[in-house]
């Protein structure tokens, strides 16, 4: 476990095990690395494995603005430089799964491969009325808004009900001007890399394969028409909740390690 300073933060990060290609994991919007603790066991007996904490969560520096998902990026793609690991398989949920596309498309060299999870891209423009209507909401109470949203909107019957108690309280623990700067740029109004108006242009820039896993059919469907690389594939689990990776664990490690290892040597498109 370390830390890097990076630009005008320090990443809180881990770094263990040994082999090729090595793995990044990305967390998402009010989480923290903790949420790769069912892959990192597995990922780490054959492959050099990083977790970070995005700016502003779990163990790294609370700075004041700039939680946008091009920013994010560029912090990941300076431990990358410091920690000389690259090219990596970037792993991302949710926001992470928009990170990790922002890593591959401003930063192509470090990235071998992409797997999104559920990621929070891709949203309808439709939804912007609605959505603008909850980032208004997060205020001082960003807290309360957030777990208000994620609680109803990010599990089924079949999600562990541990998960969510433990996801809620996580929550509890972020600033909220974290909560609140992080939703407004992920979705602002104009350079959203969340709405389809903009994410299903920019999406298409990954030069890399791409592993999609998806909730939603519908969702994977759309994805799978984006995407370039060969040797890509985008994949949905019907009837799971957004933690796809923490409900049904040894699955998504078998299919994720499956992929990786088809990838062989990296070709061009």
């Amino acid at each position: 476990m370390a830390f890097a300073d990076v630009g005008d933060v320090r990443l809180f990060f881990t770094d263990e095990g040994t082999g090729d290609p090595p793995i990044l994991f990305i967390h998402g919007y009010s989480c923290d690395s903790h949420d790769w603790m069912w892959q990192l066991p597995h990922f780490s007996e054959t492959h050099r494995v990083i977790a970070v904490d995005l700016r502003g969560h779990g163990r790294s520096s609370v700075p004041d603005k700039n939680f946008d998902a091009r920013t994010f990026a560029d912090d990941i793609a300076r431990l990358i430089g410091e920690l000389g690991c690259g090219p990596v398989v970037a792993v991302g949920h949710s926001l992470g799964g928009v990170v990790a596309s922002a890593l591959a498309v401003e930063h192509p060299s470090l990235v071998q491969a992409v797997v999104s999870v559920d990621p929070g891209y891709l949203i309808p423009d439709e939804f912007q009325p609605m959505i603008k209507g909850v980032l208004e909401g997060l205020d001082d109470d960003s807290v309360t808004t957030v777990q208000e949203l994620l609680g109803t909107s990010s599990y089924t019957p079949a999600s562990p009900t541990y998960l969510k108690s433990w996801h809620m309280r996580r929550i509890a623990g972020v600033p909220p001007h974290v909560l609140r700067e992080t939703g407004v740029a992920l979705f602002h109004e104009t350079e959203s890399l969340a709405y389809r108006a903009v994410s299903e242009k920019y999406l298409q820039r990954r030069g890399c394969p791409v592993l999609a896993i998806y909730a939603a059919p519908d969702r994977a469907a759309l994805e799978a028409t984006l995407l370039t690389h060969p040797r890509s594939e985008a994949i949905a689990w019907e009837g799971s909740g957004h933690w796809l990776h923490q409900e049904r664990p040894d699955e998504f490690n078998s299919v994720v390690e499956s992929w990786i290892a088809s990838l062989g040597t990296p070709t061009t498109t």
